[in-house]
C-alpha cells in the first residue's frame, strides 16, 4: 500500500495514535495537514518524526469550532490542491465521573470536541471528495461507541454518536465513490488510558490497569501502531469496497 502523492489530513496529529498515523503516511511519501489543539505539540511531533518541510503543514485548531475546521480544510486545498484521505481522529476522554456527578462543563467539552469535531470535519472535507469522486474518511470511535462504561458516560455517548454520523455520511457519500468508516479501539497503551486509569481510582491506577487487562482476551492493551495499521488500511485502496463499517481493534473484547 503506497500513498505516495496522496494528500492526507490528520486531526489529533500530536497524540499517541495520531502521531503514529503521521509517521506511517510520512514513510509512504504522502503530503499531510497536521491538526491539533496545541501548536507546540505539533511542532514537537514534527521534530520527533523528522518530517521533510515540503511534506506537511501544521494547522493548530480547536475542532469544536466550525470556522477553525473550515480553515484547516481550506489551507489543505490551498497548499496541496486536493484531499484524498481524512483521518478524523481528534478526541478527548473527559473526566471520570458518574452520571450524577458529571458537571455540565465536562459534558459540554467532551461532546463539543468528540461530536462536533467529527461532524464539522466531515461536513467540510466531504464536498471536496464528492467533487473529485474519490476519497476515504476514517473516523476514530472506540469500543465505547459499542458498549457502556461506568464513569465515562459523556465519552461513551460521544463515541456512539461518531458511529451514527459515520453511517449517515457513508450513505450520502457512497454514490460518489467516497468511503466513510470508523475504527473502534479497545484500551490502548497511551496517555488517554493513563488518564482514565488514574481518574477511575486515584492512587491505584496500576490496579485499574490490571483489571482492565484481565478483561481483554489477548491479555494486553493495544499499541498505537496496531490501531494506526487499521486506520491506514481503511484509508487505502486496499479497502476500496469497504464503507459504513465500525471496525474493532480490541484484542478479542468484542467476541465475549
Amino acid at each position: 500500500m503506497n500513498n505516495n502523492g496522496n494528500v492526507v489530513i490528520i486531526t489529533g496529529a500530536a497524540g499517541g495514535i495520531g502521531k503514529t498515523v503521521v509517521k506511517r503516511y510520512a514513510q509512504e511519501g504522502a503530503k499531510m495537514t497536521l491538526v491539533d489543539l496545541s501548536e507546540d505539540r505539533l511542532v514537537e511531533a514534527v521534530k520527533e518524526l523528522n518530517l521533510n518541510e515540503s511534506d506537511y503543514i501544521i494547522v493548530p485548531t480547536d475542532v469544536s469550532k466550525e470556522d477553525q475546521v473550515k480553515n484547516y480544510v481550506d489551507q489543505t486545498i490551498n497548499t496541496f490542491g486536493k484531499i484524498d484521505i481524512f483521518i478524523n481522529n481528534a478526541g478527548i476522554e473527559g473526566k471520570v465521573q458518574s452520571i450524577v456527578e458529571t458537571t455540565a462543563e465536562n459534558l459540554s467539552q467532551v461532546l463539543d470536541v468528540n461530536v462536533k469535531g467529527i461532524y464539522y470535519g466531515i461536513k467540510h472535507v466531504l464536498p471536496h471528495m464528492i467533487q473529485a469522486k474519490h476519497g476515504s474518511i476514517v473516523n476514530t470511535s472506540s469500543i465505547a461507541g459499542l458498549i457502556g462504561s461506568q464513569g465515562l458516560a459523556p465519552y461513551v455517548a460521544s463515541k456512539h454518536a461518531v458511529l451514527g454520523i459515520m453511517k449517515c455520511a457513508s450513505l450520502e457519500a457512497a454514490p460518489f465513490n467516497v468511503r466513510v468508516n470508523a475504527v473502534c479501539p479497545g484500551p490502548v497503551d497511551n496517555r488517554m488510558m493513563r488518564s482514565i486509569e488514574e481518574g477511575s481510582a486515584p492512587g491505584a491506577a496500576e490496579a485499574v490497569k490490571k483489571g482492565i487487562t484481565e478483561s481483554i482476551p489477548m491479555g494486553r492493551y493495544a499499541a498505537n501502531d496496531e490501531v494506526a495499521s487499521l486506520i491506514y488500511f481503511l484509508g487505502s485502496e486496499e479497502s476500496k469496497y469497504i464503507t459504513g463499517v465500525a471496525c474493532r481493534v480490541d484484542g478479542g473484547m468484542g467476541a465475549k
